[in-house]
């Protein structure tokens, strides 16, 4: 387990870019935080890091988003869906079997869905600014 401690959003895309050279196509990052927490703001800096030049924005309303480019990103967005059955409706399984990068927002609305081998990222607000962010790879199941 890693714990990071960022002063601000800039801070907090910047470990995400950082991040990036360490994860492996194929890896989903399993995301849990409080709303505003800075999810999307690490997202941004995966991407950036990945060498993405898209925009990124949080996928509340759509569900998912993906980015392409050299590498390729899927960003989902779990909060407005009630249970991972709707994730399954939606191709989960499609989605992990095309070998992208997948992070995964509000992660705790569907963890059921998770295999045990993810990466779990965790964002706390510490302040309007400082957040925690800790790193584990993999778990296992309960």
């Amino acid at each position: 387990m890693q714990t990071y401690i960022t002063h601000s959003e800039a801070e907090t895309e910047a470990l995400g870019e950082s991040f990036a050279s360490k994860i492996a196509d194929g890896t989903v990052i399993a995301m849990y935080g409080d709303l505003g927490a800075g999810k999307t703001a690490f997202v941004r800096g995966l991407a950036r890091g990945m060498g993405l030049s898209c925009r990124v924005s949080s996928p509340t309303f759509t569900i998912v988003n993906e980015y392409k480019g050299e590498r390729e990103l899927i960003h989902f967005d779990m909060y407005r869906l009630g249970s991972s059955d709707e994730l399954f409706d939606i191709g989960w399984e499609d989605y992990l079997a095309r070998g992208a990068v997948c992070a995964v927002e509000w992660s705790e609305n569907v963890d059921d869905a998770f295999f045990g081998d993810e990466m779990i990222l965790t964002i706390e607000k510490l302040s309007d600014t400082d957040r925690k962010i800790t790193v584990k790879e993999g778990r296992k199941k309960c």
